[in-house]
């Protein structure tokens, strides 16, 4: 099977009008989205005055895939994960569903899931 990440590297267009525009895997393991024009993590941004940057993890192993996306304060080294769970409907077409709440969803639902297509 192919790397778990490979699959998931690219820019991902918000199919519905959420507030998340587009989220952004890269190679180097480095995630970001865009929530309301503001982006949201990358190799450096920063929220409230505070540099951070947010890696992300994958285990294509379990189903729902598992998506971790981790934020991490570089002066605090203080971490936040964002637990996410994603399925692909094809090659460039996946579903991801997103909880804030420090719980990982076991669903998708209407309320917590965004159809993304990957930009080509």
């Amino acid at each position: 099977m192919e790397n778990d990440k490979t699959k998931f590297i690219g820019r991902w267009t918000g199919e519905d009008e959420k507030e998340i525009g587009y989220l952004n895997f890269d190679s180097e393991g480095y995630a970001y989205f865009e929530v309301q024009g503001q982006i949201m993590g990358g190799k450096e941004f920063v929220q409230k005055g505070k540099k951070g940057n947010m890696t992300y993890e994958i285990d294509s192993k379990t189903n729902p895939i598992k998506v971790d996306l981790i934020v991490t304060m570089l002066e605090s080294g203080k971490q936040k994960k964002l637990l996410c769970i994603a399925k692909f409907i094809d090659n460039d077409t996946m579903e991801f569903a997103i909880n804030f709440e420090e719980k990982r969803p076991i669903e998708f639902d209407s309320e917590n899931s965004i159809i993304f297509k990957r930009e080509k």
